[in-house]
C-alpha cells in the first residue's frame, strides 16, 4: 500500500511516506519511454545513468530501512562492490530494479506504520559524516530519505533532460493521461 497525499490529513507518519513516496515516483517517471540502452546512458559530465539511480535510490532505502530494523542488510556493499549500486550489472534490467524497489518501499511503508511512535530510535552507523554513538528517530529516517531520494531525483531530471529534451514536468502530465 502507499500513501497518496489524499490520505495525509492530520496524519504526520502518513505525510512523511506521501513526501518519501513523491520523491520515489520522481525518480521512476523519469525513466518512462526509455530503451534500457537509454537509462543506462550518461548524457552528462556525471558518471550518473537514470537505471543506476533508480538502483542506487532503492538499495540505500533498504540499507536505512535495515538500520531501523535493527537487521543485517542483504544487499550490503562492500568498498570494493560500492560503485555497482550506481549502474545495472550483469542482467539486471529496469524492470528488475523497480521491482525490487517496490518491495523495498511496501516494507518501508509497512514497517514505519508497525512503529509504536516516531520517536522510537535506532544508532546511526559509524561513519566521520555522523556523531559518534548518536542515535536517529524515525521521523529522523523519514526526512532522510525524502531529502537522499530528492537529492537524486534533481540529478535524474537533469540526466532525461539531457537524453530527450523532456522535463519532469512533461513527464507528469504524460504519466497522468
Amino acid at each position: 500500500m502507499v500513501t497518496h497525499v489524499s490520505e495525509t490529513h492530520g496524519d504526520e507518519r502518513a505525510t512523511l511516506l506521501a513526501f518519501v513516496e513523491a520523491q520515489r515516483g520522481a525518480i521512476r517517471r523519469t525513466l518512462l519511454g526509455l530503451t534500457e540502452e537509454q537509462a543506462a546512458s550518461r548524457p552528462s559530465a556525471s558518471e550518473l545513468s537514470l537505471s543506476g539511480l533508480a538502483k542506487h535510490v532503492a538499495e540505500t532505502e533498504l540499507n536505512w530501512l535495515r538500520m531501523a530494523q535493527r537487521q543485517p542488510n542483504e544487499k550490503a556493499r562492500t568498498q570494493e562492490t560500492w560503485g555497482d549500486s550506481f549502474r545495472l550489472v550483469g542482467d539486471e534490467t529496469v524492470p528488475q530494479v523497480l521491482e525490487f524497489w517496490d518491495g523495498v518501499a511496501a516494507e518501508t511503508e509497512k514497517f514505519v506504520r508497525s512503529v509504536p511512535d516516531l520517536d522510537d530510535s535506532f544508532p546511526l552507523p559509524p561513519a566521520p559524516w555522523f556523531p559518534k554513538d548518536e542515535e536517529v528517530s524515525m521521523r529522523w529516517l523519514l526526512v532522510h530519505l525524502v531529502e537522499e531520494i530528492a537529492r537524486h531525483a534533481g540529478h535524474a531530471d537533469i540526466i532525461r533532460e539531457s537524453l530527450d529534451g523532456r522535463t519532469a514536468f512533461e513527464l507528469i502530465a504524460e504519466s497522468r493521461k
